[in-house]
This record gives structure tokens, sequence and C-alpha cells, in this order.
């Protein structure tokens, strides 16, 4: 029982601190897997990869997390923990927001938070990157997929398995 309390509390906190979405709690996701459960780098960008190929939200992923430390219990205790402090935090700031209006205070304070949703989004992305680049063939595959995500319409899921076929075929060539 003491597994399925320190998930739900490690992912309480996840929730609140995500600023700017899932990914911006990223690193953090990682360290605290890898000192308190043991799950791996090479594990978490796995189960990562995985969320983001799966309908709905991306950060489903943690349900593959609670479920492969805890099993059913421990899917079931971090869908809730993670997803359930963040939407109340949202109800209530978003009515907060809604009557500040267009305050002065409003968009400061909205200035303010952007940087930082961006910053921490892209130490998400170095965090998944740095461990997902791993040869000359990942970073290429990377670099191309980057480019094809930016200046095309091609549904991103498409480019990820396109890649991971070519990284497999070459992977079984050579």
């Amino acid at each position: 029982m003491d597994l399925l309390i320190q998930l739900a509390l490690s992912f309480a906190l996840l929730s609140i601190l995500a600023v700017g979405g899932g990914t911006a709690v990223l690193p953090e996701m990682q360290s605290i897997l890898q000192h308190q459960f043991g799950i791996g780098h090479t594990q978490f960008v796995h189960m990562y990869s995985i969320g983001q190929l799966s309908p709905g939200p991306n950060m489903l992923m943690v349900l593959i997390i609670g479920y492969q430390i805890a099993g059913m219990a421990g899917a079931t205790a971090v869908l809730f923990s993670f997803f359930l402090p963040s939407s109340i935090l949202c109800l209530y700031v978003g009515r907060l927001w809604v009557r500040l209006g267009e305050s002065p205070w409003r968009r400061t304070v909205q200035n303010a938070l952007e940087p930082i949703s961006i910053g921490l989004m892209g130490s998400g992305v170095y965090a998944l990157s740095k461990e997902s680049i791993v040869s000359p063939l990942t970073a290429i595959l990377a670099l191309i997929s980057l480019g094809v995500i930016l200046r095309t319409q091609i549904n991103p899921v498409v480019v990820i398995v396109i890649s991971g076929v070519i990284g497999a075929g070459v992977a079984l060539y050579f």
C-alpha cells in the first residue's frame, strides 16, 4: 500500500507543477521515476513514445508507468493523482481568470507565464532527446523528422512511425 501512496503523492506533485502542459514536468518525472521507482531512462523514453502514438492526450502515458510499477492499482492511482489536482486547479483559476477580465494584472501574469511554460517544455524535449539520440542514425532521423514536421502538414504520428520503421530496418540490415 505504501507504494501506491508514494505513486499518488509523486504524481500529484507533478500534476500541480505541470505549468504549460505535461511536457513541462518530463525531466522531473524522469528523475522521480529513476530514483524512487527504478525506471531507467531508456524505459521511460519507450513509455513516453507509446504515449505519443496512442490516441488521446499524450500524457496518458502515465497510466503505463503506474501499471508498470504497481499493476492496475498503480495505473488507477496515477490516473487520478496526475489528472485530478491540475484539473481542479484549472477549474478555479479559470473562473478567477474570467472574473479578472482584461485587467493589467491578468496580462502581466500571462506574459510572465508564457516564457516559463516554453522553457519548461523545452527542458522536457531536451531530457527526452538526450536519451533518444544515441547514434548518428538516430540523430539523422530526428533532424529529418523535425524538418518534415515543421515544413509539411503530415501527421507527426506518421512521421514517427516511418522513422521507427526506417531505424529498425537499418538496425536489422547492419
